[in-house]
């Protein structure tokens, strides 16, 4: 429907429904809530760049690739390295460390426990954007994957923060059939009465909330379906009492466990027993540049020294469970889009489609921990996967498995970029992002690919600009908070600014001990030697070099020097801890939520 008819529908909705307070209300620029767009905000869950059609991936996507011919693709797009993390930064436009997110509640560095910004929460020193849409007359609700606090962690749950209906899971994860947990809770006495007796625990339940209250989850629903069910009901409700709305939908998948429907899972099997993860990488490098997302130029990066297999080092019997594991990743790609189909037709049903700002984005790189035996796990997760699941090929994707991707394959998925999940280096932090603006918002760059570098917590101005809100710089109510630092991407999406950030408009991350400034197309990063870095500053344009393999230390020390030491002063404002080299996050690793 053409924006003014949207318009002219949603006036009649209001003033038919006599009394309804929030026809008055208006954002702090005074904009009446009948002219504003909704906002719907998808996450992918552990999901590289190249893991999507519009940035060349195989995985069938094609609601992704329309999104993206409608809207701008950045390829430059840089999140946190895990899950949480990047959430607090997406839903607040605040940097981690300052709203409580300087650690990640999975990997914990004992020495940061008890220093500010080190709770492991999403911390009350800010506001999330779902609390000023929701002053402001927006309908603010929720499906999915919390994962910033609540229950027994600390924090609080998305009710306390501003979604007036929620559903979903507080964690980092579970399984996508049932609410079984995937990882030992050691917080749990039973979990930790087993450890002590040294026993491998059993498997716990995954506590699922609706409105900030315990529920059940129904058995046998696929956790796509169950959140954007659940999603659309909301959104309904909003709609029959003439509110715009902020949907927040974060997709479990494709998290691990990786689980799936088995007829999705057969259409890519075959495919990946002929490419392999060796294959798989190279492939990946050319879908890439034929999409157009990375330079025709770059090449496949170093063998990664955590990458011990070479596929043809596999028996027959190995490679066909291995491709049937990664078809499985594919297979909850595939129906993550196709429910995302679901939604964007309801919404075109309704008459909502066109008046709604889009944005989809990944939450990290792919996941490589390996619970079958690989460098990223440990005794105890890995003792409790291999006693509690089955391992047989017919049983993979099914809800008595626990696989993981693992390192070979995530490696594979990244094509010319480094790392993963966890790390600082391009394959664990350049992921996704896909913005669709609402119609009639001055939209200059339909289809358009844009390689200069954004942030994630760049996205939460962007929402708020969007709705014509403001942000409070230091209080909301009687809360003192921290200003935002996301950048405004409207003006370039209007074509008002020439690119998203201009230098000057620099970005700094830490954590775990790995950080990165980047400013401009350059970028400066260090990863520790306990993550099997070399612990000292290195110096990129990862514009050209999206693989990081070509250092520019010697060929401009001046820049690195100058860009180090703007990281150095950010460090020690922000009161980062500094970390041991040669500490390994994986030696500690489970679930403490």
């Amino acid at each position: 429907m053409p924006h003014q008819a949207m318009k002219a529908l949603l006036a009649g909705v209001f003033f038919t429904l006599a009394g309804f307070a929030a026809v008055e209300a208006r954002s702090g620029g005074g904009e009446p809530i009948s002219s504003r767009p909704n906002i719907l905000l998808i996450v992918g869950d552990d999901m590289g760049m190249a893991d999507i059609g519009p940035y060349g991936s195989e995985i069938n996507t094609p609601h992704l690739d329309a999104l993206a011919e409608e809207g701008v693709r950045f390829t430059n797009s840089h999140v946190s390295p895990v899950c949480s993390v990047t959430r607090a930064e997406l839903l607040t436009g605040n940097n981690n460390i300052e709203v409580g997110l300087g650690s990640y509640d999975y990997l914990v560095y004992g020495p940061a426990k008890g220093k500010p910004g080190y709770e492991g929460f999403l911390t009350r020193n800010t506001v999330m954007i779902s609390e000023l849409l929701r002053d402001a007359g927006y309908n603010t609700v929720m499906a999915g994957k919390w994962h910033l606090g609540g229950s027994k962690t600390g924090g609080e749950g998305p009710a306390q923060w501003g979604f007036e209906r929620s559903y979903g899971m507080l964690s980092g994860g579970g399984n996508h059939w049932n609410d079984e947990e995937f990882l030992p809770n050691q917080r749990d006495p039973k979990v930790q009465a087993a450890l002590k007796a040294g026993k491998v625990p059993p498997i716990g339940k995954e506590a699922y909330y609706e409105n900030g209250q315990r529920i059940t989850r129904p058995d046998g629903v696929y956790s796509d379906d169950l959140f954007t069910d659940q999603l659309i009901n909301y959104i309904e409700a909003g709609r029959k009492q003439g509110q715009p709305f902020f949907a927040y939908l974060p997709f479990t998948t494709a998290h691990f466990p990786l689980q799936a429907p088995q007829e999705l899972i057969n259409q890519y099997e075959d495919h990946y027993l002929a490419l392999g993860w060796d294959g798989l990488k190279a492939d990946r490098l050319k879908r890439m540049q034929a999409a157009g997302v990375i330079p025709a130029d770059v090449d496949l990066p170093p063998a990664n020294p955590i990458v011990r297999k070479r596929w043809d080092s596999l028996s027959p019997e190995q490679k066909r469970t291995q491709a049937r594991v990664m078809a499985t990743f594919a297979a909850m790609v595939d129906h993550q889009d196709r429910s995302i189909g679901r939604l964007l037709d309801y919404l075109q049903d309704t008459k909502q489609l066109d008046n709604t700002l889009i944005i989809y984005l990944g939450d990290n790189g792919p996941e490589a921990f390996d619970g079958q035996g690989g460098v990223i796990t440990n005794s105890i997760a890995k003792s409790y996967i291999q006693q509690n699941y089955s391992d047989a090929y017919s049983d993979i994707g099914k809800a008595n498995s626990n696989w993981q991707y693992g390192a070979e394959w995530a490696n594979g998925s990244t094509g010319p970029m480094q790392w993963m999940k966890v790390f600082v280096a391009g394959g664990g932090v350049r992921t996704p992002l896909i913005i669709r603006p609402p119609e009639g918002s001055d939209f200059t760059r339909a289809g358009v690919i844009e390689s200069a570098p954004v942030r994630v917590k760049d996205l939460a101005t962007t929402i708020l600009s969007y709705a014509g809100v403001e942000r409070p710089e230091r209080r909301y109510g009687d809360r003192e908070i921290v200003p935002s630092s996301g950048v405004d991407l409207k003006p370039y999406l209007t074509g008002t600014k020439p690119r998203p950030r201009l230098p000057g408009e620099w970005m700094a991350f830490e954590l775990m001990g790995n950080a990165y400034l980047i400013d401009g197309d350059y970028k400066v990063m260090r990863q520790r030697s306990g993550m099997w870095g070399d612990g000292q500053w290195h110096l990129y344009n990862i514009v050209l070099d999206p693989g990081e393999t070509q250092p520019l230390d010697d060929a401009q020390p001046e820049r690195l020097k100058r860009m180090v030491a703007q990281y150095e002063v950010y460090a020690s404002e922000k009161g980062i801890v500094p970390v041991a080299d040669d500490w390994n996050p994986w030696s500690s690793f489970g679930r403490v939520n």
